[in-house]
């Protein structure tokens, strides 16, 4: 059975940090781009952040480029998202996503062709 199971999120001011934690089982993790997205109250969810099956290669949007970090861990199937200067419009669901790729350095925007998904979990960020 598939599982990606987040954690980490929770209450922080403006300019705080906070790091998610996603730990995935029942599939290969070490063949799957893992990525984060988000949703805010009434909007659509949207990208945040994508690593390779590799590690090698990241992807960020514009709004958190330069103040998140995407890493995981292959040994322990986890990926994290370091989240740091934290402003109030990161407030959102955090969601986990998985997708397999035969292509080790493949990072995909596009939340269609993720086949896994979490639960999420909450961040809020206040001013």
């Amino acid at each position: 059975q598939v599982q990606l199971v987040e954690s980490g999120g929770g209450l922080v001011q403006t300019g705080g940090s906070l790091r998610l934690s996603c730990v995935a089982s029942g599939f290969t993790f070490g063949m799957n781009t893992l990525a984060w997205f988000r949703q805010a109250p009434g909007k659509e969810r949207e990208f945040v952040s994508a690593i390779s099956a590799s590690g090698g290669i990241t992807d960020y949007s514009d709004s958190v480029k330069g103040r998140f970090a995407i890493s995981r861990v292959n040994a322990k199937s986890t990926v994290y998202l370091q989240m740091n200067s934290l402003k109030p419009e990161a407030t959102a669901v955090y969601f986990c996503a998985a997708i397999y790729s035969s292509w080790s350095g493949y990072v995909g925007r596009d939340q269609r062709p993720y086949a896994y998904w979490g639960q999420g979990t909450q961040v809020t960020v206040s001013s």
